[in-house]
């Protein structure tokens, strides 16, 4: 199986910084220095060829390429949190 180019923790940075429209709020909301958060959501952008937020000093918005591509996103991690409930009802 061939390694993705991105992590799940990559993925929750990009729905919270669809979520709070801030690149400083998203980060203190998933207890990470902004800068870190930045380059991860950068590096992800990067992987996949697309740019996803708009920034400026004031506002994020979300380009037509995250439209498509977040909902898929919420959709993967919902999966991954499926996952780890299943997994603990079948230890129980």
């Amino acid at each position: 199986m061939e390694q993705l180019p991105f992590s799940l923790r990559q993925l929750q940075y990009l729905i919270a910084v669809d979520e709070h429209r801030s690149f400083s709020r998203a980060a203190e909301a998933c207890h990470v220095s902004q800068p870190s958060l930045s380059t991860q959501v950068a590096q992800i952008e990067d992987a996949l060829g697309v740019q996803l937020f708009e920034r400026d000093r004031r506002r994020v918005l979300r380009t037509r390429a995250a439209e498509a591509v977040l909902p898929q996103v919420s959709r993967v991690l919902l999966a991954a949190d499926e996952l780890v409930v299943a997994a603990d009802a079948s230890r129980d």
